[in-house]
């Protein structure tokens, strides 16, 4: 199993740290995104609740389905296509608080590489790894982003 949780005080309002995470289309801003669109609208928002992004980053191609929207507190998000590697996501969230005009951001992913009769211990860790990587220079990147 791979798990993921990345925690980090941005120096920005909870509501515009929000808004940059919940506009699936410019995930390709993020290092390490090669590209991102947003392939299905959401219900009562754009990028909201039934929302499906794809990123592609690395050589991999994810589909995340929204999956709790709740302005500007939390981004829920399920992988529901993945290749090379198949996933079985079992979490995906962002939680956000705010802290003093500033805003704390929990962001945590849980799942398996699921590869039959081959070492899926090993993928996971790589996951997990790549991950951490991922999550932080994204939330790095929006702290450094100009007010």
């Amino acid at each position: 199993m791979f798990s993921i949780s990345v925690e980090r005080i941005i120096d920005k309002p909870i509501a515009d740290v929000f808004q940059v995470l919940s506009e699936h289309a410019n995930y390709a801003q993020f290092k390490g995104v090669d590209k991102s669109s947003l392939i299905k609208k959401g219900h009562s928002e754009i990028n909201g609740l039934g929302a499906v992004r794809e990123i592609q980053a690395g050589g991999a191609t994810l589909h995340e389905e929204i999956v709790a929207f709740e302005r500007p507190y939390l981004l829920g998000y399920k992988i529901i296509y993945s290749k090379p590697l198949p996933y079985l996501h079992e979490l995906g969230e962002v939680k956000l608080t705010e802290v003093g005009g500033k805003t704390h951001v929990h962001w945590r992913s849980q799942g398996h590489i699921n590869i039959p009769l081959l070492g899926n211990w090993y993928f996971d860790k790589q996951i997990e790894k790549g991950g951490q990587r991922a999550f932080g220079s994204i939330l790095k990147f929006i702290d450094n982003m100009p007010a």
